[in-house]
C-alpha cells in the first residue's frame, strides 16, 4: 500500500500515522512482525533513516517493541493503550 503525502506533516510522522493505522484496522495484529526498515523504505521511496525514525517512535509510544535478531513486533495492548496517547494525535492537535 502506498502512503498519500501531505506537504505540511514531515515523512516520519506521517510513516508512523500509517503504521499505526495498519494496527488500528488490524492489518497487522498485535504479536505480528513490522515490516523491515528496507521495506518500507523501498516500498515508500523513502530514505531507511526516516523509516527508523517513525518505528522508534513507535516504540517510544508503546506500540511496537524489538525481539533481538528477530525485528520489530506490535506490542501486545498496542492498540488499546497508546493510539489515544501517541505522539501524532498530540501533534495534529496541537497544529489545529
Amino acid at each position: 500500500m502506498k502512503i498519500v503525502w501531505n506537504e505540511k506533516d514531515p515523512i516520519y510522522l506521517q510513516i508512523h500515522q500509517y503504521l499505526a493505522q495498519l494496527i488500528l484496522e488490524g492489518v497487522i495484529q498485535e504479536g505480528d512482525a513490522l515490516p523491515s526498515v528496507r521495506q518500507l523504505a523501498v516500498a515508500q521511496h523513502v530514505n531507511p533513516i526516516t523509516v527508523s525514525k517513525a518505528i522508534a517512535l513507535l516504540v517510544e509510544d508503546g506500540i511496537a517493541l524489538k525481539r533481538r535478531g528477530l525485528g520489530m513486533f506490535v506490542a501486545e495492548g498496542a492498540a488499546a493503550r497508546a493510539f489515544p496517547r501517541s505522539r501524532w494525535r498530540r501533534q495534529a492537535a496541537a497544529l489545529a
